[in-house]
């Protein structure tokens, strides 16, 4: 049985958040992430609820086959699945390219000032 490490808190302030907040880097920071997922999520709401609205209402272009017993309402599902894992992946790329260096560039002065 190992003992807890001991953590030392030291002698330094806090950092004083609400500034870190009123900042312009974090501005910065806060407008790319909104700038990007906001548009995203609003596309993929209305692409998902487009789906819904057809499969609900529109049952008999849902049900054209495209091959085979593959119908319309069948590709479409697939779709949203496979626009789930691009967005993932794009939001992915866009926060390291974007979004990390910021964020890091923040954090680095709040421990710098520490």
């Amino acid at each position: 049985m190992s003992a807890a490490p001991t953590l030392d808190p030291g002698t330094h302030e806090p950092p004083d958040y609400l500034q870190v907040q009123s900042s312009a880097e974090f501005d910065e920071l806060r407008r790319a992430h909104r700038s990007f997922a906001f548009p995203l999520t609003v596309a993929f709401i209305l692409w998902y609820l487009g789906y819904v609205l057809l499969s609900s209402y529109a049952g008999g272009f849902m049900a054209i086959k495209v091959v085979g017993h593959l119908n319309v309402a069948f590709v479409l599902g697939i779709a949203q699945f496979v626009t789930t894992f691009l967005i993932a992946w794009w939001y992915s790329r866009h926060a390291a390219a974007k979004l990390d260096p910021k964020a890091e560039a923040i954090k680095s002065r709040l421990e710098g000032d520490a």
